[in-house]
């Protein structure tokens, strides 16, 4: 009991300390804010409200079907300019693309004379280029074959192919970038918290004055691993409910109590973690380039990013050992698939192995360094 006393007091001492520090205050709330929202909307993989202007030089029944075929979301509403405009524009930065139909452009299909279109693209915005081009061509030539055919009847086909998206029928980005971001920066943060406190008290001298105190090692680490997993627990809560489902909209299909269970299990895994760098570096520069080192390769071969299998099969059997890799797993399985305790039991139990293995892995060390000091 005396030892659960003292964990419990030298806890609220971290959080006093993180409550006087207003730039770690500053950081928790951007990056469970600001930060999940612009990762969420930011960069669109799908097009979506892309500007195009359009040289009608034709001025027929066929180049006015094509550009009415343009239409929100996918596209703006086509602006009609003359082929002068057509390169200040593309130029400007206004228009994303410009597609230019020659004169006699409805005379030459029906003829059969194959007549060219001219489509600009501005390559610049790389995440709509691409789409955009496909996309402008189906609708062309899809347009052309209804004018030439003079009929817009469904044709039947021997083989009738249907797509279904589960839990994300939309194909919405923001839906698998909010979380994805959220279950990173809970990663990402839970280290920088707990080194840093670490580091704190020793750039501070006040680990001296725990040093005579009649506390154990075991009961210091607890101590900042209960505090600031506390606090990057709440900041989770208030972002999943306030940004994710109320900003962002997200639906959340799983068990919010069991997703936070695993929050809990990782958090006991990267406070391990994070104390276990802050016992090599000696300043919080080199716990810096510590964390760059190992939370980037952790984060972006985690299968948060990209699935873990497109990866090499090495990478994809060493990451197993990383905490994060089963966290994503779990992250995505409840909150997107709804998935139960039957489907996420073995990253639960690989998370609670891996986290035991970094306290004890850490403890040792945090012991070895204290008596060093001593």
């Amino acid at each position: 009991m005396r030892k659960l006393m003292n964990a419990l007091r030298l806890g609220r001492k971290e959080l006093w300390s993180l409550a006087r520090d207003p730039m770690m205050l500053a950081m928790i709330f951007y990056v469970f804010s600001a930060s999940i929202y612009t990762a969420a909307t930011a960069v669109p993989e799908t097009l979506h409200n892309a500007p195009i202007a359009i040289v009608d030089e034709d001025q027929s029944q066929l180049s006015a079907r094509i550009t009415s075929a343009f239409y929100p979301p996918h596209f703006t509403r086509p602006k009609l300019i003359t082929p002068g405009e057509m390169d200040s524009g593309m130029d400007s930065g206004e228009f994303t693309f410009t597609l230019n139909i020659p004169p006699n452009f409805q005379r030459d299909v029906l003829a059969g004379v194959n007549p060219e279109i001219q489509l600009n693209i501005d390559a610049t915005r790389m995440s709509q280029a691409l789409t955009g081009n496909n996309y402008i061509q189906q609708i062309v030539l899809s347009e052309v074959t209804e004018f030439v055919n003079r009929y817009r009847a469904h044709v039947d086909l021997p083989v009738d192919l249907e797509l279904r998206a589960r839990f994300n029928p939309n194909l919405e980005k923001s839906w698998f970038g909010s979380i994805a971001e959220l279950i990173n920066t809970v990663a990402m943060l839970t280290i920088v918290l707990t080194g840093a406190a670490l580091i704190r008290e020793r750039e501070h001298g006040s680990i001296e004055h725990l040093l005579v105190m009649p506390v154990t090692p075991g009961e210091i680490m607890v101590s900042k691993i209960w505090s600031m997993g506390l606090v990057v627990l709440v900041a989770t809560a208030l972002s999943l409910n306030l940004v994710v489902r109320g900003l962002l909209q997200v639906p959340i299909e799983g068990s919010i109590s069991l997703f936070f269970c695993g929050v809990a299990l990782c958090l006991f895994a990267m406070t391990s973690m994070g104390i276990y760098l802050a016992t090599l570096a000696r300043s919080m520069p080199q716990f810096g380039l510590l964390l760059m080192l190992t939370l980037m390769p952790m984060i972006m071969l985690s299968g948060g990013l990209t699935p873990r299998e497109s990866m090499p099969e090495f990478v994809q059997h060493v990451m197993l050992l990383a905490p994060t890799t089963h966290f994503v797993e779990i992250g995505q399985a409840i909150l997107f698939r709804g998935a139960g305790l039957d489907v996420v039991w073995k990253p639960f139990l690989a998370l609670l192995v891996i986290g035991s293995v970094l306290f004890i892995l850490s403890l040792e060390r945090f012991r070895r360094t204290i008596s060093q000091m001593a």
